[in-house]
């Protein structure tokens, strides 16, 4: 015998990173209604990719993994969204750059996005944005409850032009947040208390990433440009991974690298000025790749919240009696997959 379905209801999900639109696309399968707010011009999150003359950037995630056999699945519905990525060669480099060992797993898959590493969350969330159920360019100031309805929520929004809305009738409201916004957003809001003192015991660690292109490396008699590998590992005081963006699935082949900082000097350079930055992080990767060319295109992008040092130690936070829920990598960890698994097992508890 059938179960009589759930009554439908409509989420708010604040996020459109991989963990908010997971949990946003599964409710909708469940035939509930979902209405995101994102803030940023695009959608992703860390899965971002950012575009130049010389061709695309993936500056922050740089890879991911698929261990959940859900996640495996999801991305099977969408096959051409996502690749797997030679990366099980990636090298260890010691200070000075020299190899010192074969770094990540040769029985693990590793799967970028393609064309580029947000092309798998834009992908799922395109039937989102076809139904114009996806707010671009609006920031969440405070949840309050509904003035017409005191079982509902209401959010007060502002967007990049500075203009203020309100947005009302949700049956639950689902944050897709860093943690640290998460807990600010609460806090302002004056809910979950209780919740506010569990996401404060997270740490999550800054991130500098620099991008830069090299066309000449695609000269005539150019035969070796740089080291022989694509992605590394450093152990250098400056420098946690690289990674050369040709090499990845879909990408354009002019000589491209990505490098990302490690979590000690992102945070000890935090609010350097992206310049100088940017002139540190050129020498150290020059230290280590030994390519000592001016690079005709350079870029960065400081993330404040990048790597989860210390998670939260579960899937989510949800109150079902309210209508208020918690979710994101830094739930779990700080993989991709965590994103997944904290979006999904948050709609699952929602829905």
């Amino acid at each position: 015998m059938n179960k009589t379905p759930r009554t439908p209801k409509h989420f708010a999900i604040i996020g459109a990173g991989m963990a908010g639109i997971t949990c946003a696309r599964t409710l909708v399968q469940a035939g509930h209604q979902v209405t995101v707010f994102e803030k940023s011009r695009g959608l992703g999150g860390r899965m971002a990719t950012r575009d130049s003359a010389f061709g695309s950037f993936d500056h922050g995630a740089q890879y991911f993994t698929a261990r959940d056999a859900r996640f495996v699945q999801a991305m099977e519905t969408t096959p051409k969204l996502a690749k797997r990525w030679s990366a099980n060669n990636v090298q260890v480099l010691d200070e000075l750059g020299h190899v010192k060992s074969v770094g990540l797993s040769k029985l693990e898959s590793h799967w970028v996005g393609v064309p580029g590493m947000k092309s798998l969350v834009t992908g799922w969330a395109t039937p989102l944005v076809s139904a114009d159920r996806v707010h671009m360019q609006t920031r969440v100031m405070q949840i309050d409850a509904d003035v017409l309805n005191a079982k509902q929520w209401q959010l007060h929004t502002e967007g990049l032009d500075g203009s203020h809305k309100v947005f009302s009738g949700f049956d639950a409201v689902l944050m897709a947040l860093p943690s640290v916004q998460a807990g600010e957003l609460l806090q302002k809001s004056k809910l979950a208390a209780p919740w506010i003192k569990q996401i404060e015991q997270v740490k999550v660690a800054p991130c500098w990433t620099l991008m830069l292109a090299f066309p000449q490396a695609m000269q005539p008699g150019m035969n070796a440009f740089g080291p022989q590998w694509n992605a590394a590992i450093s152990t250098h005081h400056r420098i946690a991974w690289l990674a050369r963006e040709s090499s990845k699935p879909g990408r354009e082949p002019i000589e491209r690298w990505t490098i990302q900082a490690s979590p000690a000097w992102s945070q000890e350079h935090l609010h350097d000025e992206p310049n100088r930055a940017q002139a540190k992080l050129l020498k150290a990767f020059s230290e280590v790749t030994g390519i000592r060319a001016e690079p005709a295109h350079i870029d960065s992008q400081r993330w404040l919240y990048a790597k989860t040092l210390k998670p939260l130690g579960k899937t989510h936070l949800w109150d079902g009696k309210k209508g208020l829920g918690v979710m994101g990598d830094w739930c779990l960890g700080h993989r991709v997959e965590d994103a997944f698994v904290s979006g999904l097992e948050l709609a699952l508890a929602a829905a």
